[in-house]
């Protein structure tokens, strides 16, 4: 059975005139139960990562700004929330969402996690409306203490997984791809062991035919235990921030890709979920539902 991670924390307050639309968590879990694609007993409620594990992938130095709220005023800003220490605290059980998720999915096939994909997060500092790196943090610890050799990360948010290709720049076990909008943010590019920077306003067509041609080949080269998928759906033509043009079913379709790409080689995958920033909380919420629904397909 796929798990689900969510916990009622995901939907942290902020305010009203903040552009992160954090009421798409619940709506999400409420779709999906309501459509019928998943049940309660999919779900699970993740607890708080321990401390140790963070220090895996965060310096202590960061850390202790955190849980001391002693950050500077430039590196909030970089980051993007207001700092509270319940934020913190919401990192810690988004992190340990897709910790679980990939230990469940070693076993089962696949863990998805409704928040997550928090790729602009670094060892030593946030940015993005990134705290702690889930995707980063969850690879570590399962090299650390689950024998796990390689790792793939398909990081196919519109925005260059920054913080992820730093953490991972001098490890082999670890594969860093993205795909991303070659002119958002971030401005200053990071070195993933492959990144493919697209055109501003780029369509179905030329998106797929880029996937297609080139996740075969490195899931071939790279031979990874396990997949983690940034799915963000801020490729779509209608999100505020993205640049890109893809539509409603260009984006499924490119999840239709992964994951049966994954189920095809018998690699086991987590998806995160990333950015999604359209103007209608309905298109943010299908396009994200989509991304289940292509999953479920594979369970």
């Amino acid at each position: 059975m796929i798990k689900i991670a969510y916990h009622a924390i995901y939907k942290y307050p902020l305010p009203d005139n903040h552009r992160f639309p954090m009421g798409k968590y619940d709506l999400l879990k409420e779709q999906l139960l309501y459509e019928g694609s998943f049940t309660e007993a999919h779900f699970f409620e993740p607890k708080s990562m321990e401390y140790d594990l963070l220090r895996l992938t965060h310096s202590q130095e960061y850390l202790d700004k955190l849980y001391n709220q002693t950050l500077t005023k430039n590196e909030i800003r970089a980051i993007g929330f207001p700092m509270t220490p319940l934020l913190v605290e919401r990192g810690t059980h988004i992190a340990e969402g897709t910790y679980q998720c990939a230990i469940h999915a070693l076993d089962h096939g696949i863990g998805l996690n409704i928040a997550g994909g928090t790729h602009h997060s670094f060892a030593d500092k946030g940015e993005g409306f990134c705290i702690f790196n889930d995707i980063a943090l969850s690879a570590n610890n399962l090299i650390h203490r689950h024998n796990v050799k390689k790792v793939l990360v398909i990081d196919l948010d519109v925005h260059q997984g920054n913080g992820t290709a730093s953490i991972f720049a001098n490890n082999d076990k670890v594969f860093t791809l993205s795909v991303h909008g070659a002119k958002n943010y971030p401005v200053r590019k990071e070195k993933s062991d492959l990144d493919i920077g697209l055109n501003d306003f780029t369509e179905d067509n030329e998106y797929i035919t880029c996937i297609k041609s080139l996740l075969p080949k490195l899931i071939d080269d790279v031979k990874p235990q396990i997949i983690f998928y940034q799915s963000g759906v801020d490729v779509l033509a209608s999100d505020k921030l993205g640049r890109l043009s893809l539509t409603p079913q260009g984006c499924k379709t490119r999840d239709e890709i992964v994951f049966d790409l994954a189920h095809k080689h018998h690699i086991p995958i987590v998806a995160s979920m990333g950015g999604g920033y359209s103007e209608k909380m309905s298109d943010i919420i299908n396009a994200h539902a989509n991304t289940y629904r292509v999953a479920r397909m594979y369970e």
